[in-house]
């Protein structure tokens, strides 16, 4: 299998400012069998549409080398992008980890509680913030939200019409223009997580003034313009938490775990793994706590990040 030659040192790659070394890393090719967990947005996915030529060939000829390769994401099961689910994969930390499945077998499946869920409800819908909620099978809009899709869609399809520029980031066309069921249809004792969108930047720290004791808070990366945004989970739901569960289902250790990622929800499954790669495109602060960074992830950062631990 032909993959795209990295340039030499000029590729991006660097130590991260962790200081610490993968083994695979000064060794060559690795005959160790490794898991490796893949975030998919800015990790697989560019800009919610976009996957590099070279990260399909990639995974699959880490997987055709005996190594196992999961998806390790915020999205729900049901909202991975076609181009990413058609490469293959030995199963997927969903739902923040709220949703673990390996081989069609789900292994852990943890909702929210209904009385977490409607605190977290009570939360939003007092401070006026928009919300999606998933559940493992869909997604589900407020009726706030799914009007801001609207409008915003409205505005970028404008845009080009009128020959302006629509930066890649603004690109959230294709979210925008989905119908949504209403979160009045979903079964609230299945909630796994939520995603907001507040009018105002204060809208982070309203959320964790709130429910920081009992909730994880992080910022999201969704490219609205204003405000803020981000995912709650609850704090003990994790990526992280969620492939120590998986580790110990396979009978495999952390050591042979390596985590590749690019922000705030990544940090967790960086430091359960025993190696951890930060995407080009990467968090700042993502980039301090990795072993070290690959390339941005349309300038083959899986494909580098993969030769660079010797998996192909």
């Amino acid at each position: 299998m032909t993959l795209p030659t990295p340039p030499p040192d000029t590729t991006g790659a660097s130590p991260g400012a962790s200081g610490r070394v993968g083994q695979a890393e000064t060794s060559g090719r690795s005959d160790r069998r490794r898991i490796i967990f893949l975030d998919v947005d800015g990790t697989l996915l560019e800009h919610g549409s976009h996957v590099s030529p070279s990260t399909g060939p990639a995974i699959r000829a880490v997987r055709e080398a005996g190594h196992l390769v999961y998806l390790s994401t915020g999205r729900s099961a049901s909202d991975i992008h076609p181009d990413v689910a058609e490469i293959g994969f030995d199963g997927a930390v969903t739902n923040s980890g709220a949703l673990v499945v390996s081989g069609g077998q789900v292994v852990v499946d943890r909702p929210l509680s209904p009385a977490a869920t409607d605190r977290m409800l009570t939360a939003l819908r007092s401070r006026g913030i928009r919300y999606f909620l998933q559940t493992r099978d869909a997604v589900y809009a407020s009726d706030d939200m799914a009007e801001l899709m609207r409008d915003y869609a409205a505005a970028l399809e404008a845009r080009e019409a009128a020959g302006q520029q629509v930066r890649p980031e603004d690109s959230l066309v294709g979210l925008a223009q989905r119908r949504f069921p209403s979160v009045d249809e979903a079964d609230l004792t299945r909630i796994d997580k939520a995603v907001f969108v507040s009018d105002h930047p204060e809208g982070l720290d309203e959320l964790r003034e709130d429910l920081g004791d009992e909730f994880l808070i992080v910022p999201g990366s969704m490219p609205l313009p204003g405000g803020s945004n981000g995912e709650i989970s609850e704090r003990e739901t994790t990526k992280g938490s969620a492939i120590e569960l998986l580790l110990a289902h396979l009978g495999m250790h952390a050591d042979d775990a390596i985590a590749v990622g690019d922000s705030w929800n990544d940090i967790e499954m960086f430091q359960v793994c025993g190696v951890s790669v930060a995407m080009g495109n990467a968090q700042p602060e993502l980039k301090e706590l990795a072993d070290f960074v690959t390339t941005d992830v349309l300038d083959d950062g899986i494909a580098n990040a993969f030769r660079r631990l010797g998996l192909i």
